[in-house]
């Protein structure tokens, strides 16, 4: 999507559509008991009492998701009105979040489809409201239709293809002005451009998630991620002979099931006035069976889904090289397909991961924890700053907060504050869960170092994390003096969506955790 920033008056844009926003109402005494527009001063009053009398008689409620569209309105150009609904506005100063701007943008742009252009009248004049209507317009006119027939492909209708969002002078100058910093048209603009890389992104990573594992599987994943690689980020991958030779002891357990062998990718973004290094590691399992401990087969409906930590790790990296954030990222991509057949990793199995812990597989399921690990402890051999890794680990996580609510757990209290800030200016919702000091004898074993599996239905979440902690602990001379920070992000309920669509989510990949990768690279940006 064409994306950009304009001062022009929202009545005179010529746009197919005018999207604007309105909230719920809380005075039921009011001769029109509807919606209200926000920012209805940068309308006229002619087409503001239009919209809002429709509103009423439409029974519309302004609450979030809701979208109604209107025809001929007064004084404006735009021959359609999309009205997006912000739902409760319950900040003390009274304006939505620039999450529910993004989340009303994406829910207009879903019922978009078939225009070419739609201009935005910004209900709130700050660059991070323009960025967040930006992403939002960009995550909403989403569609995968790679695996459809031509002829489907051809019948429906194009995505929304370019949007102006708008803000008067006056508007950004009076916002900047109560903030205490000077924003100027060049900074809007950043903004929008910096909303559309970011989303744009995360619509690659959904597409990664969404393609069918008989086409995604590690060989072609690296592949796909070198093929998207520019200039600046450096591609390095390991395969299956360099991956024994490794001691990747994971990787080769959890991929010698299948006739697809895995793959480790490295994606290096190394700019030259960086202070900071940053890891992120992803669990890249493109197709999950359960290998021998196999899973029902209703659960392996949606395992394509299991490579998401990768493709969020793939498609941050990206972003932050292409929004040149002066921070030092190196992503780790663990893939491999987890599949049973005779050469399959056994139950009872011990093997050496990356680093030389021994584990005993008690769980041929539990398989993502043994590629991150190898992951991890690449990662920490080069000492970063922060690694942080990424996956769709357990259904405990599940369990525990829902399909929308990521957890969040860390061996560093700081950096778990800092991840769980970056997923909140980001608009993701995590949650933060603690590793509890019981936990960590559930992974002992009576042969090996480690095992890959805590006590069965208890605290899942916290076991997994508990055994990647372990890979995360420094090497080298120095190993005893200084610590590493290790923050986890289980994302195994929102990184794929099954139910009826909301706000800019559709069925399917949603990109979960791109924007919080890139937003904790930002929190390290000094200026």
């Amino acid at each position: 999507m064409k994306l950009a920033f304009a001062t022009t008056a929202p009545e005179s844009t010529k746009a197919d559509v005018l999207i604007v926003f309105s909230h719920p109402t809380d005075d039921k005494r009011a001769k029109n008991a509807g919606p209200r527009l926000l920012a209805a001063d940068t309308l006229p009053a002619a087409a503001v009492t239009h919209i809002e009398q429709a509103l009423a008689d439409l029974l519309a409620k302004g609450k979030a998701d809701e979208v109604r569209t209107l025809t001929s309105v007064p004084k404006i150009a735009a021959p359609v009105v999309v009205v997006t609904g912000l739902g409760s506005i319950d900040t003390q100063d009274g304006e939505p979040t620039p999450e529910s701007v993004r989340r009303a943008a994406g829910a207009a742009a879903r019922t978009l489809a078939g225009r070419s252009s739609a201009a935005v009248a910004l209900p709130v004049a700050t660059p991070e409201h323009a960025s967040a209507a930006a992403s939002g317009l960009v995550l909403g006119a989403y569609r995968f239709d790679r695996h459809r027939g031509a002829k489907a492909q051809a019948a429906a209708d194009a995505p929304l293809a370019s949007a102006t969002i708008l803000a008067s002078k006056k508007a950004v100058n009076a916002r900047a002005k109560e903030a205490g910093a000077k924003v100027g048209d060049a900074d809007m603009s950043a903004a929008v451009t910096a909303g559309e890389v970011v989303a744009r992104h995360q619509c690659w990573a959904r597409d990664l998630v969404n393609t069918a594992p008989n086409e995604l599987y590690p060989a072609s994943f690296a592949e796909t991620v070198q093929k998207a690689a520019g200039k600046g980020v450096k591609i390095e991958i390991l395969e299956e002979k360099q991956l024994t030779a490794g001691g990747f002891g994971g990787l080769i357990a959890v991929g010698q099931g299948s006739s697809r062998p895995p793959r480790l990718v490295t994606m290096t973004y190394s700019p030259g006035k960086a202070t900071t290094r940053l890891a992120y590691v992803g669990k890249g399992i493109t197709f999950d069976s359960g290998g021998l401990s196999l899973k029902p087969a209703g659960s392996m409906m949606t395992m394509k889904c299991d490579m998401g930590g990768a493709a969020a790790v793939a498609a941050a990296v990206l972003a932050i090289a292409e929004l040149k954030l002066p921070v030092a990222v190196t992503g780790y991509l663990c893939l491999a397909e987890n599949m049973p057949s005779g050469t399959a990793t056994r139950p009872g199995d011990v093997i050496t991961q990356r680093g030389g812990l021994t584990v005993e597989i008690l769980n041929t399921d539990a398989e993502g924890r043994l590629v991150l690990a190898d992951g991890i402890a690449l990662a920490a051999e080069s000492a970063p700053d922060a690694i942080v890794d990424i996956a769709t680990l357990t259904g405990a996580q599940v369990v525990a907060l829902g399909k929308r609510t990521a957890a969040v757990l860390a061996n560093d209290d700081e950096l778990q504050g800092a991840l769980t800030q970056a997923a909140t200016d980001a608009g993701e919702k995590v949650w933060p869960l603690p590793i509890a000091e019981e936990i960590r004898g559930h992974i002992d074993s009576t042969v090996a170092d480690l095992k890959n599996m805590g006590e069965a239905g208890t605290a899942g979440t916290m076991a997994a994390a508990a055994f990647l902690r372990e890979f995360a602990k420094p090497t080298g001379k120095d190993a005893d003096d200084r610590t590493q920070a290790w923050g986890h992000l289980d994302i195994a309920g929102p990184a794929f969506h099954e139910g009826g669509p909301y706000g800019y989510v559709g069925k399917g990949g949603t990109g979960f955790g791109v924007p919080t990768l890139v937003e904790f690279a930002r929190g390290y940006v000094t200026d």
